[in-house]
């Protein structure tokens, strides 16, 4: 009778303490919040919103995403928060932007990797841009780059952080035309950065293709060059490539957007996801608003995705030690 007393109490101790599985059979049962590292009005902000807005459908998760901003430094302070406090229950995804966040890690000083987290589907590809403002006397990046090399560190330029594609384009772009530039990573993220480049603040600046876009069509800026292999015809058509332009930058800076979730979510929770959510990015509601917003699309599976998460490690290890 004793050693079935304890037995009981064994077993009602593990059943207390256990953690929480979440099965995919009937999930989502609630909400789901999508956390984005970056402030409200950017192009992360911007684009996840849009992405999300058929998550209700019965044809994708049934319930509606949520978004919730929790920015800073860069993406880390959200990043941070991520791999460390999110909840594994399958309602608490995030927002990954890649270069930025594998970057940062390689770096280090944050508290997580690749290995924090599990992809679940990408949807944009977002290439890094030179701007300056509407009323600059620069009218092409050659006339920019050759007062660059006459005043050596007195051409800034606005990004959204550091060891984010915004930073890695202006490291390439400073090594590849042998100039000093001086690089203002702003605390808003690419609103702020954008807003710094339309007030006058700096000279220039490096943003997303989504973000001058519409800047552009506003009649704020001016679009100078693309840190791409090609140019973005179906945006901007009249806008060079570095490469065109006669320097050396590719395309390591291009801004890959997708979700993810953390480590040690239900397998069967994220077989789920890999399923719905391509499917519900892929709507053409959302392509519509997404072409209307100057926000490039390129939807990629689970698998897809793994692979250009390993693609960019390597290439950002070898690409950053080259660059100190």
């Amino acid at each position: 009778m004793k050693k079935h007393l304890i037995s009981l109490a064994v077993l009602a101790a593990s059943t207390l303490f256990a953690p929480t599985v979440v099965q995919a059979e009937g999930y989502p049962e609630r909400p789901v919040s999508l956390m984005v590292s970056y402030g409200a009005g950017g192009a992360t902000d911007f684009q996840a919103r849009i992405v999300t807005m058929m998550s209700g459908g019965e044809d994708f998760l049934g319930q509606p995403m949520v978004i919730i901003n929790k920015p800073g430094a860069g993406g880390r302070v959200g990043w941070n928060w991520f791999a460390t406090e999110a909840e594994t229950d399958g309602y608490t995804m995030g927002a990954y932007n890649i270069p930025h966040f594998i970057a940062q890690s390689i770096e280090g000083g944050v508290k997580y990797s690749a290995e924090s987290f599990e992809p679940i589907a990408n949807w944009g590809a977002d290439p890094a841009v030179l701007i300056v403002g509407a009323d600059s006397p620069y009218n092409t990046v050659e006339e920019l780059i050759n007062f660059a090399k006459e005043n050596p560190g007195k051409v800034t330029l606005s990004g959204a952080g550091l060891y984010v594609g915004h930073h890695i384009a202006a490291l390439q772009i400073m090594k590849a035309t042998d100039t000093k530039l001086a690089y203002i990573p702003t605390s808003g993220g690419g609103a702020a950065a954008m807003k710094a480049v339309i007030a006058g603040d700096v000279i220039g600046g490096i943003n997303n293709l989504s973000d001058a876009f519409r800047a552009l069509e506003a009649g704020n800026v001016k679009v100078l060059a693309v840190a791409d292999l090609e140019r973005s015809t179906e945006f901007l058509p009249d806008v060079p490539t570095f490469k065109e332009a006669g320097y050396d930058v590719d395309n390591a800076s291009v801004n890959f957007r997708g979700v993810m979730v953390p480590v040690g979510t239900d397998p069967e929770v994220i077989d789920m996801l890999a399923e719905k959510v391509p499917a519900m990015f892929a709507s053409d509601r959302v392509a519509k608003q997404m072409a209307a917003g100057g926000s490039p699309m390129m939807i990629m599976t689970r698998e897809e995705v793994q692979t250009m998460w390993a693609a960019r490690q390597e290439t950002l290890t070898e690409l950053l030690a080259g660059l100190k």
